[in-house]
């Protein structure tokens, strides 16, 4: 089997591609910059700006039975415009060609962003009401693709990842924040008041689920990627921290809590 993951060197991609090379499967990747944390001796390595990716783009990469589709620009300014005027277009072109090339298999992820400012479990089923440009620009790829399967025959599934964290994340997510005030040595951790509830998942797990979901070729339409489990975001923080053994103590009330997501919510999986 021939998979083909793009986005391979972002957060997600990375760990992705370390459960794909325990898989006995042909793996491409497709990068854009710098592929130094990459087994460039195990995998076939694409470097390719999707954004001027050639209309052959599917027999470029060796005609992959299945795309891991990771790959997403402008993050993570999840209000900039940018991804409802540029991403989304790109986005668009790129899996159009994949398609239309003879793309058997999309696994492509979503964000619970799609699902608006809607409290408490959200199903996969649930109706979207995007509030903010990601989720705006990530819904409409959705529907486009749905509705380019009325015309092609194609495997699709539309992972809605919910709030992932591990090692190697963007220095603006929580862990990351919290890890690099360990390392500065500091005793305190500013946040918000931390009681805003979310569903937080190991970047290991999605990864597997990703894999898995690719190795089956399947075609579930759209699934929620989570845990299940609402929890506070103090005690995600606390339970960081006593994973980690890390000498550190959240210090609340320092911060507002984001404008664009819901104080409560969280995903009943898939």
């Amino acid at each position: 089997m021939k998979i083909c993951v793009s986005g391979a060197t972002g957060f997600l991609g990375s760990y992705v591609v370390k459960n794909l090379l325990k898989e006995d499967v042909y793996l491409s990747c497709i990068v854009r910059g710098s592929h130094k944390n990459l087994p460039i001796d195990k995998i076939d390595l694409h470097k390719i700006d999707i954004e001027n990716a050639s209309d052959n783009i599917y027999k470029q990469l060796g005609n992959p039975d299945v795309l891991i589709n990771l790959a997403w620009g402008g993050l993570p300014n999840y209000k900039s415009k940018y991804h409802l005027e540029k991403e989304l277009s790109i986005q668009s072109n790129f899996l159009n060609n994949m398609i239309s090339g003879g793309l058997k298999t999309l696994i492509n992820v979503g964000t619970c962003f799609e699902y608006g400012m809607k409290e408490g479990p959200i199903k996969s089923s649930s109706k979207t009401n995007p509030t903010n440009p990601y989720g705006l620009a990530k819904d409409h790829l959705r529907k486009e693709l749905e509705a380019i399967r009325n015309n092609k025959k194609f495997n699709f599934t539309w992972a809605r990842l919910f709030y992932m964290y591990g090692d190697g994340q963007s220095s603006f997510s929580l862990y990351s924040s919290l890890k690099n005030a360990v390392e500065k040595g500091e005793k305190e951790f500013k946040m918000s008041k931390g009681d805003q509830i979310r569903d937080f998942l190991n970047v290991n797990d999605v990864a597997a689920k990703l894999v898995y979901l690719a190795i089956n070729k399947s075609d579930k339409g759209v699934i929620n990627i989570c845990s299940g489990r609402p929890i506070s975001v103090l005690e995600q923080v606390k339970s960081i921290i006593k994973e980690n053994n890390w000498d550190i103590t959240p210090s609340t009330g320092h911060y507002d809590y984001p404008d664009y997501e819901p104080f409560s919510f969280w995903g009943i999986p898939d």
